[in-house]
């Protein structure tokens, strides 16, 4: 486990972020990604997002406080994660993709660490803006976000050797994939809740009668 945090695989990580081509290239062919080191990022971009929403000056952010759950929205972020990667594996499986799931984990992962950053930045630094300068804190939001998605098409493409056309249709239908995976577990749940319902009931009736 400590191999997955070392100074090495911290270090390549940042290389990644400021070169993706070769960054994601050698995540896939040299075994240079770390999955725990993945998640650890979503989970901090999962707080990041949380802060913001909680801790943003009322100048650059409207919503109630009290409205806001951190543990409903850690595991959402976290399942959307995990959504995002079994659906873009899926549709890469029947797309010819070299990339393997663990390597999709990696570089959603790290595509999540310029948007941390600027989620942290921009919480602090609505604290510091008038009405005037909001707008510099909606670029600053705007760049991180733009950033962490070319990141991440990039990754796709790289450890999936795709072309840029075939990245881009792949996204679109691990959406799609996503879609599905999320109303076969709805139908899932609910089949069982009703099996649940349904042996409650003959329990009841058979304590009734006895």
């Amino acid at each position: 486990m400590s191999k997955a945090f070392s100074k090495e695989k911290l270090q390549y990580m940042l290389y990644t972020i400021s070169h993706p081509m070769d960054g994601f290239y050698w995540i896939r062919h040299a075994e240079k990604g770390s999955v725990p080191l993945a998640i650890v990022l979503v989970f901090l971009f999962s707080i990041a997002f949380t802060a913001n929403r909680l801790l943003a000056s009322f100048v650059v952010n409207d919503l109630d406080p009290r409205g806001v759950d951190s543990l409903y929205e850690l595991i959402g972020v976290m399942m959307f994660y995990l959504l995002i990667c079994v659906g873009n594996w899926a549709v890469t499986c029947l797309m010819e993709g070299e990339g393997r799931l663990k390597d999709i984990a990696i570089a959603v992962g790290y595509s999540t660490f310029p948007i941390t950053i600027v989620l942290f930045a921009g919480t602090i630094m609505s604290q510091m803006v008038s009405n005037d300068e909001a707008a510099f804190y909606t670029m600053l939001i705007g760049v991180g976000i733009a950033y962490g998605l070319i990141l991440m098409l990039m990754g796709i493409m790289q450890v999936h050797n795709y072309t840029l056309g075939k990245t881009l249709i792949t996204l679109f239908l691990t959406f799609i994939a996503m879609l599905i995976i999320i109303f076969v577990v709805l139908l899932i749940s609910n089949m069982l809740s009703m099996v649940v319902v349904f042996f409650k009931s003959i329990y009841t009736e058979i304590i009734f009668w006895s």
